[in-house]
């Protein structure tokens, strides 16, 4: 067994752990001597006792300069070994290793000296250590001792250099060390960390690239540091990326969609706008590889449409687009359900653009695949309805069109309404502040008549009366003065005349009697002027309260409207439209005098160019033959359609029944006292009304 102690005078043993740095340095000169020696004579026991004795005598000592002293020591041997250290390099590297982590600072410090000293000498050699170094070197960044972190920066250096110059060098090793460590959050370790991943992607010879999902989500991370040299230089590194990613010819594009869009929900601006920037490129460049990642992608996208930075929103537009464009389909993996659960979670966002853009994919989707988006309707149909209360009416006329494209189909077209009714029933204020717009909008996009029929019918089934008045109301007031429906008003006109018009009448009618002044103003629009008096006429059972009066205000207000300047000219041809003026006396005498509306009307009647008297009305109703008569030669076939009816009013269920059948009774008149005669039924006379209980009229009593 070799003494170490024995190759060196005790002066240079006992400098070696001297206080003064001098004198260490100069016994570490002396080391470097004598070790020199033993390796030109090959003397290999010799030098592995002297390293041995610097390990246990002097790194390993309890007292700081005996420490420090074996570290400068074994430096010294090895750069006396030179070519020779490799063969002794495991002896020497691990107990450095371990005092860069001494609790004395100084110790640390000569720990990194002696490792770059070390290192210096066997270069390449030295790869074989880089993860245990690198683990080191990241913890020394952020040493607590300056001088100790100048130290650690030249060690880094010199190893960046060894690295990129070397062959041996395993990046697959390396990158779970680097991913391990990019959570952290001290400035320093993350400033160590971005020099390494741009020194790495520089080597020519190192796949980078193809590890970028392993950090890249720690890159991003980095965008929202405190410090602007990091956040700066973490942006160039992702920078120096995406250019590569541009150019290179295969990339992973799904393990990184994940990662982007969750940082494109970051709270932090830069980080949001360099994500949504990485995003639209993928769409531009990742096709098919991106398709299961859709979903994932647009419910990224489209918060960032209603972003409060500009840059972000013009991207997210463009990225949005994009998207859009691509038609593809579910056998290539495109989920249609899952994104449309991520347009009906976007639905609810705050922000209009977003709303929009949901409604716009939903719209999409049903476009290019109908039959798959219909197989998803349970599962967003309640959504779509709640939309119709949206505060903006670009989103409520998107709904609509949407509605209106799913109810093609006759099944889907009822439920539509039947929800439709069921929302107004629920929401008041849906159908007060909204109902006139989603009418007037589903007429258009589904026919006014068919979607008229529909609610008439559902309405005719309500229970809740009250609701069913209200709701009646309102159809009312839309049929009467809404462009979209002139129309469905013409062909009203005509229902003395027209089989179809008629048709139509019978069809509203059952449900209007829920409310009588709609009933009303229903039948002067149909201009069925004598079942209008008739129906004036039972209002007598009417409690005739505030409501009552209102309504009789509206229906007044009206009749001075221009939809109805047919039925004011019509006034004066009183012998041809008797009944006509009888109703609108009948509407007077409702009127308390002191209010507007008697006002109104009472003026329009005071205009007329005769007197109206019970004598005289009699008089033109016996004498003229044209009342409620309508004559038209269709095919060479007279058609006269005669309407004398009688109408009640059942109070306990608080609606108006006709009890009458329109267009099919006799009528009677008689003409220079001549015997009386009957007209032809109508030949196209429709099915007679039935009242609330479902009979037909005429079978019940008053």
């Amino acid at each position: 067994m070799v003494d170490a102690h024995s190759l060196f005078p005790p002066a240079v043993l006992r400098n070696l752990q001297d206080k003064l740095y001098e004198k260490r340095k100069n016994a570490a000169h002396e080391v470097e001597g004598i070790v020199k020696q033993l390796a030109l004579a090959g003397d290999h026991h010799k030098i592995m006792a002297v390293i041995e004795m610097l390990v246990q005598e002097f790194i390993r000592s309890a007292h700081a300069n005996q420490r420090k002293g074996g570290l400068i020591g074994l430096a010294a041997a090895t750069v006396a070994l030179t070519n020779e250290a490799n063969q002794y390099l495991e002896q020497i590297v691990f107990p450095v290793l371990n005092s860069l982590s001494d609790q004395d600072s100084r110790v640390r410090y000569y720990a990194c000296e002696a490792l770059y000293n070390i290192a210096k000498v066997v270069r390449g050699e030295f790869i074989v250590y880089f993860n245990q170094i690198f683990d080191a070197l990241c913890k020394l960044s952020a040493d607590s001792d300056t001088d100790v972190q100048s130290a650690a920066h030249l060690l880094d250096r010199l190893v960046k250099d060894i690295v990129t110059e070397s062959d041996q060098f395993s990046i697959e090793e390396f990158i779970p060390l680097l991913k391990d460590r990019m959570d952290v959050v001290n400035p320093d370790i993350r400033q160590f960390l971005v020099g390494w991943i741009t020194v790495l992607d520089s080597v020519p010879d190192i796949d980078m690239l193809g590890f970028l999902p392993d950090f890249l989500d720690g890159l991003f991370n980095m965008l929202s540091d405190s410090s602007h040299e990091i956040r700066q230089n973490a942006d160039s590194a992702l920078s120096e990326f995406l250019e590569e990613i541009k150019s290179s010819p295969s990339v992973d594009y799904g393990r990184m969609a994940g990662i982007l869009v969750r940082r494109a929900a970051s709270p932090d601006g830069f980080t949001r706008q360099t994500a949504i920037t990485w995003i639209n490129e993928f769409v531009k460049l990742g096709g098919d590889q991106l398709v299961p990642h859709y979903a994932d992608i647009l419910g990224a996208v489209l918060p960032c449409i209603s972003d409060k930075e500009d840059k972000i929103k013009l991207v997210a537009h463009e990225t949005n687009e994009e998207l859009r464009a691509i038609n593809a389909d579910p056998d290539e993996g495109f989920d249609v359900g899952s994104i449309l659960l991520i347009a009906k979670r976007q639905l609810s966002s705050e922000r209009d653009a977003t709303r929009i853009e949901a409604l716009h994919w939903i719209a999409t989707l049903l476009d290019r695949h109908r039959a798959e988006v219909l197989s998803f309707l349970d599962n967003f149909f309640g959504t779509l309805l709640s939309a119709l209360s949206d505060p903006s009416d670009e989103v409520v006329l998107l709904v609509l069109d949407i509605h209106a494209c799913i109810a093609r189909d006759a099944s889907h077209f009822h439920n539509l309404i039947v929800f439709l009714v069921h929302n107004f029933r629920s929401d008041h204020s849906l159908l007060e502040n909204r109902g006139a717009l989603i009418i007037r909008r589903l007429c258009v996009l589904l026919a006014a008549e068919r979607v008229y029929r529909e609610l008439s019918a559902i309405l005719e089934r309500e229970d809740d009366l009250e609701f069913a008045s209200i709701m009646v109301q309102a159809l009312n007031l839309i049929l009467v003065t809404s462009t979209e429906l002139a129309e469905l008003r013409v062909l009203l006109k005509q229902s003395m005349v027209n089989a179809a018009g008629k048709d139509l009448y019978v069809s509203l009618y059952s449900s209007w009697c829920h409310s009588p002044m709609a009933t009303i103003s229903l039948c002067l629009l149909a201009q069925a002027y004598q079942h209008a008096s008739s129906i004036i006429h039972s209002l007598v059972e009417e409690d005739k309260n505030v409501k009552f009066l209102v309504q009789l205000d509206k229906l007044i207000r009206l009749l001075e409207t221009p939809i109805f300047a047919y039925l004011r000219l019509q006034l004066l041809e009183p012998g041809k439209y008797a009944w006509l003026l009888k109703s609108l006396y009948g509407l007077l005498m409702l009127l308390p005098q002191q209010s507007e509306a008697f006002k109104i009307l009472h003026t329009r009647l005071k205009a007329l160019p005769y007197a109206f008297g019970d004598e005289h009305f009699e008089q033109m109703a016996l004498e003229n033959p044209y009342s409620e008569v309508q004559q038209h030669i269709q095919s060479g076939t007279q058609i006269a359609c005669n309407i004398d009816t009688t109408c009640t009013y059942e109070h306990n269920r608080r609606r108006l029944v006709t009890l009458c059948p329109l267009y099919s009774r006799k009528w009677k008149y008689q003409k220079n006292q001549k015997k009386p005669t009957h007209a032809q039924p109508c030949k196209t006379s429709a099915t007679p009304l039935k009242d609330c209980h479902g009979k037909r009229a005429g079978t019940a009593t008053n």
